[in-house]
């Protein structure tokens, strides 16, 4: 069907599963090992999101099976396609106090496209034809609209292992299985939504692009900007780019990209007087705000995504049939079209103002000229920044949830190469970060992570795949925000004072040297304690598998200057009067 990458994880009664992963390996099966089951779903979670095709988990049955939930959950949410293959007691064994059977099957359902079971007598048991059947309709599953994780519970009666001899004739006799790779296909454009959607906006007329973040396959990417180039220079439209939404330094693209700190309470732009929303909603509270307030026409368009994804309500319409499609829908009189002086105007007064605050923000962060860097104590919004250009062209980066994304969000520079950038902001969550890195890092050959201490503890098993990234010439970068503790928390109304107890209660510090912590687990360790060690850092950490770039912050004094610099930049908007012109 298309699997070139499965995670094995130990166990008894997946040992078929084991065996027939290994024979496999031999014809060209990607096979990667862990003890870890949690882990082991996320480094699958980050293999998927990397390219939009579905790597497959083996586990054993019991408790095992519930550590794989976490991830699902972020699958789900987040659209990544996932096979979940979980060994299990045949049904004679279930519900009578036998070792190891729980129910497993309800475990994952809620959060799958689809679950599907083996014969309950044992997977044995089934004829050919319908194992092939049970596999196309999973794998069929995973990729259809949207893609997402699938769930196989797969029983086996004993005897579960094979001797050496059958194990040798498997070898011997096994052929390369014809691939037939499948792809889910973008939704089509009904015919009764054509006229809907082509009459809802006005290219002649002002309005904005709002791009959440990337959750189709990396491949549609290219056809994706490429279409909305098209509509930016047909309509003058500013496209407001999520910092995942993958177009941020995409040539020839107008991106806004500070429009969290542009939209700043009470000062923020005029509403727009219509909208283009591409995807699922920015992570920016402000931007939801200014959404919400917008009152015109709201056309919202998905690649291939047909569940709701209109948080504010205000959609005049959702298409899942994607951009590309959309926009060869409309007539040609409306797309042959001329960008309208008025148009011209209102999208030259979003771009001067980005730039007005890209400059403010370069001089607030990084001293009076950007080159003063090198005597930038290390903050957490001007690490963001300086990340940005020290990280090479075309280098991928992972952001973490909490902090890091919205520090990319709002202070990465403008001037920035364009990157693969992930996040996985679907639940949000901040366990498995880092075999989510490893897994961007297998398909990639090389990720940066951006991360908090809170988050990269969460997933300390991590640091295992570091031998197997090492075998196959693969490197991964974790550069840590360590602030001692939730960094989130501090950015939140939520400090009373004495009365209550903050650092226990939210905060939550851990005593631990995170560097004495990778060191066990054989990864190497450099500190960085000024901005101006930042690129030999990097440079360094390129030359070994896996490396932690330890960066020691102050999550409260970060929190004030995030204050201070959005007090800042509240009037930087000024002289755009919201209209066709300039003032």
């Amino acid at each position: 069907m298309g699997l070139r990458r499965l995670v094995l994880c130990p166990g008894s009664r997946s040992a078929p599963l084991a065996v027939a992963a290994g024979v496999l390996e031999r014809q060209g099966l990607r096979l990667y090992t862990a003890i870890d089951e949690r882990s082991a779903a996320f480094l699958a979670l980050g293999l998927g999101r990397a390219d939009g095709v579905p790597a497959a988990v083996v586990t054993t049955s019991g408790s095992a099976v519930a550590n794989l939930l976490p991830a699902v959950v972020e699958a789900d949410h987040g659209a990544v396609p996932l096979l979940l293959l979980t060994a299990d007691r045949p049904a004679r064994l279930k519900g009578c106090g036998a070792n190891q059977t729980v129910n497993q099957e309800a475990f994952l359902a809620p959060c799958c496209r689809w679950f599907g079971a083996a014969d309950p007598r044992g997977l044995a048991a089934m004829p050919p034809a319908a194992m092939a059947s049970l596999a196309e309709r999973a794998w069929t599953a995973a990729l259809g609209s949207p893609v997402g994780p699938v769930h196989l519970n797969l029983p086996f009666e004993e005897p579960l292992h094979a001797s050496a001899e059958e194990i040798e004739a498997l070898l011997a006799n096994a052929a390369a299985p014809a691939v037939q790779q499948r792809f889910a296909p973008v939704a089509p454009l009904v015919a009764e939504s054509v006229a809907a959607a082509g009459s809802l906006l006005d290219p002649d007329r002002p309005g904005v692009v709002v791009a959440g973040p990337w959750r189709a396959p990396a491949a549609q990417l290219e056809p994706f900007a490429e279409a909305l180039l098209r509509w930016q220079r047909r309509s003058g439209w500013p496209v407001l780019a999520d910092g995942l939404s993958g177009l941020r330094g995409w040539p020839g693209l107008q991106v806004v990209h500070g429009y969290d700190l542009l939209l700043a309470d009470g000062h923020g732009f005029p509403a727009a007087p219509q909208l283009l929303r591409l995807g699922s909603m920015p992570a920016s509270r402000r931007l939801q705000q200014w959404i919400a307030a917008c009152t015109g026409p709201q056309l919202l368009l998905s690649e291939g995504d047909p569940r709701n994804l209109d948080a504010t309500g205000t959609a005049s319409l959702q298409l899942s049939c994607g951009l590309a499609s959309w926009l060869a829908g409309l007539p040609d009189s409306v797309r042959s079209g001329r960008m309208s002086s008025g148009n011209q105007a209102w999208l030259a007064g979003w771009v001067a103002a980005d730039q007005r605050l890209q400059q403010q923000l370069d001089r607030q962060l990084l001293g009076d000229e950007p080159s003063l860097a090198s005597s930038a104590l290390c903050r957490e919004p001007a690490l963001a920044r300086a990340l940005s250009r020290s990280l090479p062209a075309g280098e991928p980066l992972m952001l973490a949830s909490s902090s890091p994304v919205r520090d990319w969000e709002s202070f990465a520079a403008a001037d920035a190469p364009h990157r693969p950038v992930f996040g996985f902001r679907g639940a949000s969550g901040i366990d498995g970060t880092l075999s989510i890195a490893a897994g961007l890092a297998f398909s990639h050959g090389q990720v940066t992570l951006l991360c908090g201490d809170l988050a990269l503890l969460h997933d300390a098993n991590g640091w295992l795949w570091r031998e197997q990234l090492a075998a196959c010439g693969a490197r991964l970068t974790v550069v840590l925000v360590d602030n001692a503790g939730g960094g989130i928390f501090e950015q939140l109304p939520i400090r009373t004072g004495p009365a209550l107890d903050f650092e226990r209660l939210f905060a939550m510090p851990q005593r631990l040297d995170h560097s004495a912590l990778a060191a066990g687990y054989g990864v190497a360790t450099r500190s960085i304690e000024a901005l101006d060690q930042l690129a030999d850092g990097l440079a360094w950490a390129a030359l070994q598998p896996m490396a932690l770039l330890h960066v020691r912050t102050d999550r409260r004094d970060d929190a004030a200057r995030r204050q201070q610099c959005r007090r800042t930049m509240a009037t930087i908007h000024q002289g755009f009067d919201g209209g066709n012109t300039l003032s």
